[in-house]
């Protein structure tokens, strides 16, 4: 009995012995084998994606970024439609009705005023100028800050803070704002709030100016002594 168990323990072994070296050597071969390099298509998607994270830093020079946006009036607006046929001053406040931004836009109403009625005032320039005012309110917070306040020029809607995504114009939180319409109360809601920047975008599309750090009762001044000082350049 002995002899036999003896036998079939060494039938066993041998039987075993091939399999756990094939399983060996692939062991071996896994380990030696080399990395699989990333491909070509691979690494330019990870190289897009870091650029993508990257923030806007739009320098003095540099081209103006497309965007677009809806009006106070509730019409669409694309800046291609604009570069090249006008100076473009595109101003970006956190919020509708708040102190501060009321300031900074009457300083801008006042501004296209003169440059309206006072020939002395405009720059002589072949092109005119068009101020853009852009925050996270919506088309109808829009609606009633330019009637409240007699506004002349054009607000976007950037609930979102797409627009203000492609210039690097940092954005906080939403917020709301009550006010009294013909002496109901109402609430303006925003989705985002937008931090005080100013950049000026020449008829060539690129910036000639750039302010990040907006006084809002001397913004449309300093913009515009810096439109005057591109007269005397050109």
């Amino acid at each position: 009995m002995k002899a036999t168990q003896t036998v079939l323990a060494a039938l066993v072994a041998c039987s075993l012995f091939p399999l756990s070296q094939s399983l060996l050597a692939a062991a071996e071969a896994t380990a030696e084998r080399p990395a699989a390099r990333p491909t070509a298509e691979k690494t330019a998607s990870v190289s897009e994606e870091k650029e993508k994270k990257k923030p806007v830093d739009l320098k003095v020079g540099d081209k103006a970024p497309k965007f677009s946006g809806q009006t106070d009036r509730g019409k669409n607006w694309k800046s291609e439609e604009h570069i090249g046929k006008k100076i473009l001053v595109v101003y970006f406040y956190p919020a509708d009705m708040t102190s501060g931004c009321t300031k900074q836009a009457c300083s801008y109403r006042d501004a296209v005023k003169a440059l309206g009625e006072d020939e002395s005032a405009l720059p002589r320039r072949a092109l005119p100028i068009e101020v853009i005012g852009v925050s996270g309110d919506s088309v109808e917070n829009h609606k009633h800050f330019r009637q409240e306040h007699k506004l002349n020029f054009t607000l976007l809607a950037d609930p979102k803070g797409e627009i203000a995504k492609v210039f690097g114009v940092k954005t906080g939180k939403g917020g709301k704002v009550n006010w009294q319409l013909d002496g109901h109360p109402i609430e303006l809601v925003r989705g985002v709030t937008t931090s005080r920047w100013t950049f000026v975008i020449g008829p060539n599309g690129k910036i000639v100016y750039k302010n990040d750090k907006v006084d809002p009762r001397k913004d449309a001044g300093l913009v515009m002594k810096a439109i005057e000082s591109l007269k005397t350049e050109e």
